[in-house]
């Protein structure tokens, strides 16, 4: 449980240093307490999740309340990502909001059909970008009931 009692973690996935700073400074700005678990590619998001690699041990029946995932990673991208999240029975109910500067139309039907739960285009204004992540916080965080663990 984090300080501010609330065991509900976030799990970013992100390369960009810049998308990563923003990313929290937002969460933060909006008073969501929750930890934010960073992953910098898609190896190392998929290691946390599975207790692997660098996070061999982990307890994984601790799962992120949502998952913050980024299409355009290095060693793995995030549509491999949510592939393999889908296809593995204690993640496939996970909730993962995919948040990309990717307005391609593919990456969105590929992002749905592999089952992500909601898909974002990141603003490119801060006040904007701020704006969906308190949204985005607020509906994962506080208002969705997530499936039964």
């Amino acid at each position: 449980m984090n300080a501010n009692g609330d065991d509900r973690v976030i799990l970013l996935v992100e390369d960009n240093p810049d998308d990563e700073a923003l990313a929290i400074r937002a969460l933060k700005r909006h008073r969501i307490g929750n930890e934010i678990v960073v992953a910098h590619d898609g190896v190392e998001a998929l290691d946390y999740l599975f207790g692997t690699g660098i996070y061999a041990g982990r307890d994984t029946t601790l799962k992120p309340s949502v998952v913050l995932l980024d299409l355009k990673l290095p060693r793995i991208n995030g549509l491999e990502v949510l592939r393999r999240l889908r296809e593995n029975d204690e993640t496939k109910l996970l909730p993962i909001v995919v948040l990309t500067t990717s307005s391609e139309e593919n990456d969105l039907l590929t992002s749905y059909s592999l089952g992500c739960n909601s898909y974002i285009c990141k603003p490119v204004d801060f006040s904007q970008f701020s704006e969906a992540i308190r949204q985005l916080g607020m509906y994962w965080l506080l208002m969705n009931e997530p499936p039964p663990v």
